[in-house]
């Protein structure tokens, strides 16, 4: 009997063994250990886990396949996993066969607390319905005016004001900090016509940016663990499960709170200042069709999720880069005083009365060319990943399985050289500039090269919003002062689905001097 069992036990390692051997060698990428797959390489290089999905991405020629956990029929399904950086291969995912790689039912599962069936949670009828809806105000003038006049009024009153007490004062403060702040503001102001009013010389603490912090915070958590495992926890209310069910129904009040209020102005035709609300909600709420207060929630919440992390974290890592780059500084400054010669004359002391207006920000091209350089390098979104339908081969030649994912990373794209040269490591907008006002076209060419905004059917309906609020926060920040990181204070990437610097940016502010740039445009 003990020698059956033995003979079993054998049999069945010598046939895992078998087995093992011939999927490993279909694998290329990090190495795959029996069981473990190749967790423990990614639990090593968890710290930085960007730069090394970037190592094995070159050395693979831009994609390899690995399994997570090497079992059994699961290596073929939900732990296996294909990474890429090939711009045909993203062509092939976002576009050309883009029904056969939806967000899939992972994603969703994990994300559906706090987006429920919102347009950035959903496939199919439900996101063509709500992409639709949402592509008919985001190409409206009104909206973009909309926008101005939030982030023109973040700037005046408070960004400046803060920034100026910070000179004074010779004190660092935390710049991405401040960013996020701002940009919280903005998207909130925008999403629902309400002013958090986070960013305050005070910094206060905001109970609905608090609860929305913890919520997301606790939604990203899930993707570290197996789905069993975090939907065990909240099932049994423990950990940040249990965090996260409070926030949510903070977040759920105070968003129910707005639109019963703004169904009532809505039906009234007034609001406090006499004018009709130009914000998303109240555009949705006007249409025809008439949405569920459920609906309503989670389209503020999605456009939130998308608007806040996103430009505040490309700026961070703008304002970084070019505290390191002085040369691309100066330029940029140059620019900013040569539209401004143009539109307001050489009273220097008149530029700085009240924020660029729309014309004078989209003349600003070698600034969006330098954004574009940041998010090249430093993609607020450094990996994305789809679920596939059926059985495919990409382009490179490929074979992802059904029921696997493929993992699309951002992050590694700007660092291969057979995408973007032998200079691909360094921060240099000219690579965007064709002729003096040319640098849209080149990011149309460039569109799956380029994948920051995502690309396709689902390419961001916000990215022109983004640029216009980043270049008038930036072109602000810049004109008066000029920022340097703080002594000792080490910038480090935080290992998240958005690309945080882990320690904040901590900077000194100083006073702008344009001397040398006046000089030098007056010849």
């Amino acid at each position: 009997m003990e020698g059956s069992t033995a003979a079993i036990i054998l049999g069945v390692v010598a046939a895992y063994m078998l087995w093992f051997v011939l999927i490993s060698r279909s694998l290329r990428g990090p190495r795959v250990w029996p069981l473990l797959g190749s967790l423990p390489a990614l639990i090593k290089n968890a710290h930085r886990m960007h730069d090394f999905i970037a190592d094995n991405l070159r050395t693979c020629g831009g994609t390899y396949q690995t399994c997570t956990l090497a079992i059994p029929f699961l290596a073929t399904s939900q732990s296996h996993v294909t990474v890429t950086c090939s711009p045909k291969n993203l062509e092939h995912i976002l576009k050309t066969r883009f029904e056969n790689y939806p967000k899939g039912p992972s994603w969703q599962s994990v994300f559906h607390d706090l987006l429920g069936d919102g347009i950035f949670n959903s496939d199919g009828d439900t996101w063509r319905f709500q992409r639709k809806t949402a592509a008919l105000e985001f190409t409206t003038r009104t909206l973009r005016q909309a926008m101005g006049r939030w982030v023109n009024r973040a700037i005046k009153n408070r960004l400046i004001p803060i920034l100026e007490t910070a000179q004074t004062r010779t004190e660092p403060v935390d710049l991405q900090d401040i960013l996020l702040r701002l940009t919280f503001d903005n998207i909130c102001g925008l999403a629902f016509g309400k002013d958090p009013r986070t960013l305050s010389p005070e910094f206060p603490e905001n109970s609905f940016a608090s609860a929305f912090d913890r919520a997301t915070e606790a939604t990203l958590q899930r993707f570290i663990m197996p789905e069993s495992i975090w939907k065990l926890r909240k099932w049994l209310g423990l950990g940040m499960e249990s965090d996260m069910s409070r926030s949510l129904r903070h977040v759920d009040g105070y968003l129910s709170d707005i639109i019963t209020t703004r169904k009532l102005e809505l039906l009234s035709q007034q609001s406090d200042d006499g004018s009709h609300h130009d914000d998303l909600l109240s555009r949705f709420m006007r249409k025809k069709e008439s949405y569920s207060d459920e609906f309503l929630k989670y389209v503020a919440m999605n456009f939130i999720l998308a608007g806040r992390d996103t430009s505040s974290t490309a700026m961070s890592w703008f304002f970084w880069l070019i505290s390191i780059n002085p040369e691309v500084e100066e330029k940029i400054v140059t620019e900013i005083c040569t539209v401004l010669m143009a539109t307001r004359g050489k009273n220097v002391s008149e530029w700085t009365d009240e924020p660029l207006t729309f014309e004078e920000v989209d003349r600003l091209v070698y600034l969006k060319a330098s954004l574009s350089e940041t998010l090249r390098l430093y993609p607020s979104v450094p990996e994305d990943s789809k679920y596939v339908v059926n059985d495919d081969v990409l382009p490179d030649g490929t074979f992802v399985p059904k029921g696997s994912n493929v993992t699309y990373s951002i992050y590694s794209m700007g660092r291969m050289k057979f995408i973007w040269g032998e200079d691909c490591l360094e921060f240099k907008p000219e690579r965007w500039i064709l002729s003096n006002s040319d640098i849209d076209t080149e990011i149309r060419n460039n569109q799956y090269k380029f994948v920051a905004f995502n690309a396709g059917p689902r390419i961001c309906l916000g990215k022109d919003l983004a640029y216009l609020q980043m270049k008038s926060i930036v072109a602000a920040v810049l004109l008066r002062h000029r920022i340097t990181v703080a002594a000792g204070h080490k910038v480090e990437q935080k290992m998240s689905l958005t690309l945080f610097m882990k320690y904040g940016l901590k900077v000194n502010v100083h006073k702008r001097d344009l001397t040398s740039v006046l000089e030098k445009l007056n010849g």
